[in-house]
């Protein structure tokens, strides 16, 4: 659905809202914004387009809602595009409205964070066992275009680096000194965006 101009919220009398803002976490984009009051009775419009294009379309899913947020992953999903998105109030008692809030030039690709991955780690007769999974949004968007660091910490605080592929089943480490502790710890990588996550919490294993 089109909106051509300002026809949505026209009757501009409520202070205007703060500037929206994406927030964006394995290419799952929400914008969120701040109301002028804390009034329960406001409802909010949301319009996106892609950056270059002259037309605003309505967030399907986010008009006339309570909520101070809108997931406008699905139509914010190129990665090669620029987008931007904007808000309006307006007050169901009176039918006032605001003006629209816009947003930052928005990017997925290089806007978005990158959470660090999930990492188990046993023991067994092979080596020390270690599986590393990123969150399934993530793995679905960047499938054949991720990998994943493992640290291996050794006592003395030297580290090595070990390089999988996603979806691996499992890197196993062989050849570990025995009755010893290591620690573990992964990262997301996707090196086609430049693209990194922070570490992991660590895990440690003492072989037998």
């Amino acid at each position: 659905m089109f909106c051509f101009g300002e026809t949505s919220c026209r009757k501009e009398k409520l202070v205007p809202l703060h500037e929206g803002k994406f927030k964006s976490t394995d290419f799952r984009n929400v914008l969120h914004w701040t109301p002028p009051t804390n009034s329960s009775s406001l409802l909010y419009n949301v319009q996106w387009k892609i950056y270059g294009e002259p037309d605003w379309l309505n967030a399907e899913s986010c008009q006339g809602i309570h909520k101070r947020h809108c997931d406008l992953s699905g139509v914010t999903s190129k990665t090669s595009e620029w987008y931007y998105a904007r808000v309006c109030a307006s007050s169901a008692p009176s039918g006032s409205r605001s003006a629209w809030a816009l947003t930052p030039r928005f990017s997925p690709r290089w806007d978005t964070k990158i959470s660090p991955p999930s990492l188990r780690a046993s023991v067994s007769k092979q080596g020390i066992m270690v599986q590393v999974k990123a969150s399934r949004g993530l793995v679905r968007k960047m499938h054949q275009n991720l990998l994943y660091n493992v640290y291996v910490i050794h006592a003395n605080k030297s580290e090595e680096v070990f390089e999988v592929n996603c979806c691996s089943e499992q890197l196993i480490l062989s050849k570990m000194n025995p009755r010893t502790k290591y620690c573990l710890q992964a990262q997301t990588v996707i090196p086609w965006h430049f693209k990194s996550s922070d570490r992991c919490a660590a895990k440690c294993v003492k072989t037998p």
